[in-house]
Protein backbone atom coordinates (compact mmCIF):
# COMPACT_ATOMS: atom_id res chain seq x y z
CA UNK A 1 0.00 0.00 0.00
CA UNK A 2 1.29 3.34 -0.88
CA UNK A 3 -0.36 7.04 -0.39
CA UNK A 4 -1.00 9.34 -2.66
CA UNK A 5 -0.97 13.33 -2.18
CA UNK A 6 -3.02 15.02 -5.62
CA UNK A 7 -4.25 18.45 -5.94
CA UNK A 8 -4.75 21.34 -7.84
CA UNK A 9 -4.59 25.06 -8.10
CA UNK A 10 -7.15 26.16 -10.87
CA UNK A 11 -7.75 30.10 -11.65
CA UNK A 12 -10.49 31.19 -13.67
CA UNK A 13 -11.44 34.96 -14.71
CA UNK A 14 -14.62 36.44 -15.38
CA UNK A 15 -16.45 39.46 -15.58
CA UNK A 16 -19.67 39.09 -14.63
CA UNK A 17 -21.55 36.20 -12.36
CA UNK A 18 -21.09 32.55 -14.56
CA UNK A 19 -22.51 29.31 -13.10
CA UNK A 20 -19.75 26.62 -13.25
CA UNK A 21 -20.04 22.67 -12.89
CA UNK A 22 -16.91 20.98 -11.92
CA UNK A 23 -16.10 17.54 -11.81
CA UNK A 24 -12.71 17.65 -9.93
CA UNK A 25 -13.25 15.18 -6.74
CA UNK A 26 -12.13 11.80 -7.12
CA UNK A 27 -15.07 9.39 -8.11
CA UNK A 28 -17.49 7.60 -5.42
CA UNK A 29 -15.16 4.61 -5.78
CA UNK A 30 -12.15 5.94 -4.44
CA UNK A 31 -13.73 8.26 -1.79
CA UNK A 32 -13.19 5.30 0.33
CA UNK A 33 -9.10 5.38 0.30
CA UNK A 34 -9.16 9.22 1.05
CA UNK A 35 -6.75 9.30 3.85
CA UNK A 36 -7.32 13.05 4.88
CA UNK A 37 -8.24 16.40 3.32
CA UNK A 38 -5.45 19.17 3.59
CA UNK A 39 -6.72 21.38 1.99
CA UNK A 40 -9.74 22.03 -0.39
CA UNK A 41 -11.83 25.10 -1.34
CA UNK A 42 -13.21 27.67 -3.89
CA UNK A 43 -12.72 31.11 -3.26
CA UNK A 44 -13.10 34.33 -4.93
CA UNK A 45 -10.09 36.23 -6.92
CA UNK A 46 -11.29 39.41 -5.81
CA UNK A 47 -11.16 39.05 -1.96
CA UNK A 48 -10.74 35.37 -1.30
CA UNK A 49 -14.00 34.78 0.46
CA UNK A 50 -15.60 31.61 0.00
CA UNK A 51 -17.86 30.47 -2.71
CA UNK A 52 -20.52 28.53 -1.93
CA UNK A 53 -20.79 24.86 -3.88
CA UNK A 54 -23.62 22.24 -4.09
CA UNK A 55 -22.97 18.72 -4.18
CA UNK A 56 -24.75 16.24 -6.41
CA UNK A 57 -24.02 12.70 -8.59
CA UNK A 58 -24.66 13.11 -12.57
CA UNK A 59 -26.24 10.12 -14.80
CA UNK A 60 -23.12 8.40 -14.87
CA UNK A 61 -22.17 8.21 -11.19
CA UNK A 62 -19.44 11.52 -10.45
CA UNK A 63 -19.54 13.99 -8.00
CA UNK A 64 -20.18 17.14 -9.38
CA UNK A 65 -19.92 20.59 -7.60
CA UNK A 66 -22.50 23.57 -8.86
CA UNK A 67 -21.50 27.14 -8.48
CA UNK A 68 -21.73 30.76 -9.18
CA UNK A 69 -17.86 32.15 -10.11
CA UNK A 70 -18.67 36.04 -8.96
CA UNK A 71 -16.88 38.78 -11.09
CA UNK A 72 -12.80 38.58 -11.14
CA UNK A 73 -13.37 35.03 -11.11
CA UNK A 74 -12.42 32.06 -8.57
CA UNK A 75 -9.72 29.85 -7.02
CA UNK A 76 -10.14 26.00 -6.56
CA UNK A 77 -7.54 24.47 -4.66
CA UNK A 78 -7.35 20.84 -3.09
CA UNK A 79 -4.83 18.84 -1.35
CA UNK A 80 -5.66 15.48 -0.33
CA UNK A 81 -3.66 12.10 0.39
CA UNK A 82 -5.20 9.05 -1.12
CA UNK A 83 -4.37 5.07 -0.05
CA UNK A 84 -3.48 3.35 -3.27
CA UNK A 85 -2.67 -0.43 -3.46
CA UNK A 86 0.59 0.47 -5.29
CA UNK A 87 0.13 -2.73 -7.94
CA UNK A 88 0.13 -2.30 -11.46
CA UNK A 89 -3.29 -2.01 -13.79
CA UNK A 90 -4.88 -5.17 -13.70
CA UNK A 91 -4.93 -6.89 -17.12
CA UNK A 92 -6.67 -10.84 -18.42
CA UNK A 93 -5.13 -11.81 -21.35
CA UNK A 94 -8.10 -14.44 -21.33
CA UNK A 95 -10.78 -11.71 -21.39
CA UNK A 96 -13.33 -12.32 -24.30
CA UNK A 97 -15.58 -10.45 -26.36
CA UNK A 98 -19.14 -10.03 -25.88
CA UNK A 99 -21.94 -10.20 -28.58
CA UNK A 100 -23.97 -6.77 -28.28
CA UNK A 101 -27.37 -8.99 -27.94
CA UNK A 102 -25.18 -10.53 -24.58
CA UNK A 103 -24.28 -7.75 -23.20
CA UNK A 104 -25.70 -5.74 -20.25
CA UNK A 105 -27.95 -3.39 -21.54
CA UNK A 106 -26.57 -0.49 -19.33
CA UNK A 107 -23.52 -0.46 -21.62
CA UNK A 108 -24.96 -0.39 -24.49
CA UNK A 109 -24.76 3.21 -24.98
CA UNK A 110 -20.93 2.83 -24.95
CA UNK A 111 -20.97 1.60 -28.28
CA UNK A 112 -22.71 4.55 -29.17
CA UNK A 113 -21.13 7.64 -31.36
CA UNK A 114 -20.69 10.74 -28.89
CA UNK A 115 -19.51 14.14 -29.13
CA UNK A 116 -15.60 13.17 -29.87
CA UNK A 117 -16.22 9.75 -30.76
CA UNK A 118 -17.28 9.17 -34.73
CA UNK A 119 -17.72 5.39 -34.53
CA UNK A 120 -19.70 5.56 -37.74
CA UNK A 121 -17.03 7.16 -39.41
CA UNK A 122 -14.49 4.97 -38.33
CA UNK A 123 -16.17 1.73 -38.57
CA UNK A 124 -14.75 0.55 -42.18
CA UNK A 125 -11.33 1.79 -40.94
CA UNK A 126 -11.50 -0.32 -37.56
CA UNK A 127 -12.68 -3.34 -39.55
CA UNK A 128 -9.62 -3.26 -42.00
CA UNK A 129 -7.03 -2.27 -39.37
CA UNK A 130 -8.49 -4.90 -36.40
CA UNK A 131 -10.90 -7.25 -38.00
CA UNK A 132 -8.36 -10.07 -38.03
CA UNK A 133 -6.70 -10.06 -35.05
CA UNK A 134 -7.98 -12.32 -32.13
CA UNK A 135 -10.94 -10.74 -30.55
CA UNK A 136 -11.36 -9.94 -26.89
CA UNK A 137 -8.25 -8.16 -25.08
CA UNK A 138 -6.06 -8.69 -27.93
CA UNK A 139 -8.29 -7.03 -30.12
CA UNK A 140 -8.38 -4.04 -27.30
CA UNK A 141 -4.16 -3.90 -26.85
CA UNK A 142 -4.10 -3.94 -30.57
CA UNK A 143 -6.12 -0.91 -31.11
CA UNK A 144 -3.86 0.69 -28.36
CA UNK A 145 -0.37 -0.04 -30.23
CA UNK A 146 -2.27 1.50 -33.34
CA UNK A 147 -3.21 4.68 -31.49
CA UNK A 148 -0.44 4.85 -29.29
CA UNK A 149 1.98 5.07 -32.52
CA UNK A 150 -0.25 6.57 -34.64
CA UNK A 151 -0.49 10.08 -32.65
CA UNK A 152 2.53 12.19 -31.82
CA UNK A 153 2.10 13.60 -28.47
CA UNK A 154 2.53 17.30 -28.08
CA UNK A 155 1.07 19.89 -25.87
CA UNK A 156 1.50 22.95 -27.92
CA UNK A 157 -0.96 21.17 -30.34
CA UNK A 158 -3.51 20.78 -28.19
CA UNK A 159 -7.05 21.35 -29.26
CA UNK A 160 -9.95 21.04 -27.27
CA UNK A 161 -12.63 20.78 -29.90
CA UNK A 162 -9.87 17.77 -31.97
CA UNK A 163 -12.08 15.02 -32.68
CA UNK A 164 -11.63 11.17 -32.71
CA UNK A 165 -11.69 11.16 -36.63
CA UNK A 166 -9.73 14.48 -36.65
CA UNK A 167 -6.70 13.04 -34.18
CA UNK A 168 -6.76 9.91 -36.71
CA UNK A 169 -5.92 12.62 -39.71
CA UNK A 170 -4.14 15.12 -37.87
CA UNK A 171 -1.77 12.39 -35.96
CA UNK A 172 -0.96 14.81 -32.84
CA UNK A 173 -2.60 15.40 -29.65
CA UNK A 174 -2.42 14.94 -25.92
CA UNK A 175 -3.72 12.10 -23.69
CA UNK A 176 -8.02 13.08 -24.32
CA UNK A 177 -6.79 12.44 -28.33
CA UNK A 178 -5.54 9.35 -27.57
CA UNK A 179 -8.42 8.57 -25.53
CA UNK A 180 -10.83 9.39 -27.63
CA UNK A 181 -9.65 7.84 -31.01
CA UNK A 182 -8.84 4.51 -28.92
CA UNK A 183 -12.24 4.47 -27.86
CA UNK A 184 -13.87 5.24 -31.24
CA UNK A 185 -12.08 2.22 -32.52
CA UNK A 186 -12.56 0.28 -30.08
CA UNK A 187 -16.54 0.67 -29.90
CA UNK A 188 -16.52 0.21 -33.64
CA UNK A 189 -15.46 -3.26 -33.14
CA UNK A 190 -18.81 -3.48 -30.89
CA UNK A 191 -16.90 -3.54 -27.88
CA UNK A 192 -18.19 -1.27 -25.08
CA UNK A 193 -15.69 1.30 -24.38
CA UNK A 194 -15.98 4.79 -22.03
CA UNK A 195 -13.61 7.53 -21.43
CA UNK A 196 -12.39 8.02 -17.97
CA UNK A 197 -10.41 11.17 -16.62
CA UNK A 198 -8.42 11.37 -12.78
CA UNK A 199 -5.04 11.73 -11.37
CA UNK A 200 -2.26 9.84 -12.44
CA UNK A 201 1.73 10.76 -11.38
CA UNK A 202 5.06 9.22 -12.40
CA UNK A 203 4.67 6.52 -9.99
CA UNK A 204 7.10 3.77 -10.71
CA UNK A 205 8.33 5.35 -13.81
CA UNK A 206 10.76 7.60 -14.50
CA UNK A 207 9.76 11.42 -14.31
CA UNK A 208 8.08 12.67 -17.76
CA UNK A 209 10.07 15.76 -19.00
CA UNK A 210 6.73 17.15 -20.10
CA UNK A 211 4.69 16.67 -16.65
CA UNK A 212 1.15 16.86 -16.51
CA UNK A 213 -0.84 14.98 -13.24
CA UNK A 214 -4.25 14.73 -14.84
CA UNK A 215 -4.76 12.53 -17.39
CA UNK A 216 -7.74 10.65 -19.54
CA UNK A 217 -7.65 6.79 -20.31
CA UNK A 218 -10.72 4.28 -20.74
CA UNK A 219 -12.14 1.46 -19.92
CA UNK A 220 -13.54 -1.63 -22.51
CA UNK A 221 -16.03 -4.08 -21.31
CA UNK A 222 -14.60 -7.68 -22.13
CA UNK A 223 -14.98 -10.89 -19.89
CA UNK A 224 -17.73 -9.54 -17.99
CA UNK A 225 -16.14 -6.31 -16.70
CA UNK A 226 -14.26 -3.04 -17.57
CA UNK A 227 -10.85 -2.85 -17.88
CA UNK A 228 -8.64 -0.23 -17.75
CA UNK A 229 -6.69 0.43 -21.16
CA UNK A 230 -4.30 3.59 -22.02
CA UNK A 231 -3.34 4.11 -25.35
CA UNK A 232 -1.37 7.25 -24.91
CA UNK A 233 1.35 5.38 -22.31
CA UNK A 234 0.44 2.12 -23.72
CA UNK A 235 1.56 -0.01 -20.60
CA UNK A 236 0.44 -0.48 -17.13
CA UNK A 237 0.57 2.24 -14.07
CA UNK A 238 0.30 2.64 -10.64
CA UNK A 239 -1.60 5.22 -8.66
CA UNK A 240 -4.86 6.49 -11.03
CA UNK A 241 -7.05 7.90 -8.91
CA UNK A 242 -10.13 8.11 -10.89
CA UNK A 243 -12.69 11.05 -11.00
CA UNK A 244 -15.10 10.90 -13.82
CA UNK A 245 -16.04 8.52 -16.31
CA UNK A 246 -18.47 9.34 -19.50
CA UNK A 247 -18.86 8.80 -23.09
CA UNK A 248 -16.16 11.00 -23.60
CA UNK A 249 -14.47 14.18 -22.95
CA UNK A 250 -17.93 16.45 -23.36
CA UNK A 251 -19.57 14.18 -20.30
CA UNK A 252 -16.53 15.17 -17.71
CA UNK A 253 -15.06 18.07 -18.31
CA UNK A 254 -12.80 19.21 -15.14
CA UNK A 255 -15.08 22.49 -15.37
CA UNK A 256 -17.45 23.29 -17.58
CA UNK A 257 -18.84 27.78 -17.41
CA UNK A 258 -22.04 28.56 -18.68
CA UNK A 259 -20.28 31.99 -19.84
CA UNK A 260 -17.26 33.10 -21.13
CA UNK A 261 -14.20 33.02 -18.67
CA UNK A 262 -10.26 32.59 -19.14
CA UNK A 263 -8.42 29.79 -18.00
CA UNK A 264 -5.63 31.85 -15.53
CA UNK A 265 -3.98 29.31 -14.17
CA UNK A 266 -4.07 25.37 -13.80
CA UNK A 267 -1.64 23.21 -11.77
CA UNK A 268 -2.09 19.81 -10.81
CA UNK A 269 0.24 17.12 -8.86
CA UNK A 270 -0.24 13.88 -8.11
CA UNK A 271 2.98 12.33 -6.29
CA UNK A 272 3.67 9.27 -4.05
CA UNK A 273 4.13 10.65 -0.28
CA UNK A 274 5.63 9.53 2.96
CA UNK A 275 2.83 7.34 4.66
Amino acid sequence: MITLQCGYRIEVVCDRPITAITLLDPHPERQVDILDVVTTSVSALADGNPVPCDTYEDGFGNICRRLVIPPGGARFESRINVADPGTLDVFDLNAIEHAPIDLPPEVLQFLLPSRYCEVDELSNTAWGLFGSYAPGWNRVQQICNFVHAQIRFDYQCARSTRTAAQAFNERVGVCRDFTHLAVALTRAMNIPARYCNGFLGDVGVPPDPAPMDYNAWFEAYIGGHWHTFDARHNVPRIGRVLVARGRDAADIPMIHTFGPHVLQRFEVITEQVAA
